[in-house]
């Protein structure tokens, strides 16, 4: 009896030895996860925050002129296109086509459908067809100058109009632009006008403009 009791006595002392440790060790995984995942929430608050801070305009939908020639229904109204992702949602808006041709060209439309919470100024036709057609097909044939130019019209976040106002933004392509403006007038570089702005997509928000964006 002597012997068994003992025997129970060394298995309980040993088992209280290593329970300490293996919590220890699972405490320690989850404060790291947990650590983790409350680093994640307050970066993603803080995101939250930082796109949404005070503008009536953000709760008030699309705005501009060429809003109005926007269908009211179907794939390339404002709710079709908020259900697709900004590549996808371009394709759908025939004053895109020439946007949407050069993104296919370089190869970007799985890279931009598959970002999330980015904005994109979006050239219109018309803003192309400022460029001179020998000028413009040398740069659809050139796929790292495509490249470059149409990943600087892209930031890596959600802008609200409020922050259009007087602002400063790092873009895909590493560049600078800067937008100024008010109610619903905004130009971004000094030189394009947003003439639909703050259409929103399934992962971007799109502020349509009147000129192609060159960087340095």
């Amino acid at each position: 009896m002597n012997a068994l009791r003992l025997r129970r006595v060394a298995v309980a002392v040993a088992a209280s030895a290593v329970l300490p440790f293996a919590l220890a060790a699972c405490s320690d995984s989850d404060a790291d996860t947990g650590t983790k995942a409350g680093s994640e929430a307050s970066t993603s608050a803080a995101q939250d925050n930082t796109t949404s801070t005070g503008s009536d305009m953000a709760e008030a939908g699309p705005f501009g002129p060429a809003c109005a020639s926007v269908p009211e229904d179907g794939a390339g109204s404002f709710d079709g296109m908020a259900k697709d992702p900004v590549a996808t949602a371009a394709s759908n808006n025939p004053a895109l086509s020439t946007l949407v041709a050069a993104v296919k060209q370089a190869g970007l439309v799985d890279t931009l459908n598959n970002a999330r919470n980015i904005t994109v100024f979006a050239p219109t036709n018309d803003a192309f067809a400022k460029i001179p057609k020998a000028d413009l097909d040398k740069v659809l044939a050139d796929k790292d100058t495509l490249t470059k130019i149409l990943t600087y019209h892209v930031v890596g976040r959600k802008l609200t109009p409020k922050q259009l106002e007087s602002g400063s933004f790092t873009t895909l392509e590493k560049g600078m632009i800067t937008t100024k403006g008010s109610g619903e007038s905004y130009t971004v570089d000094d030189s394009a006008k947003v003439v639909c702005g703050n259409v929103p997509t399934a992962n971007a928000t799109v502020y349509i403009v009147d000129t192609v964006l060159m960087p340095e």
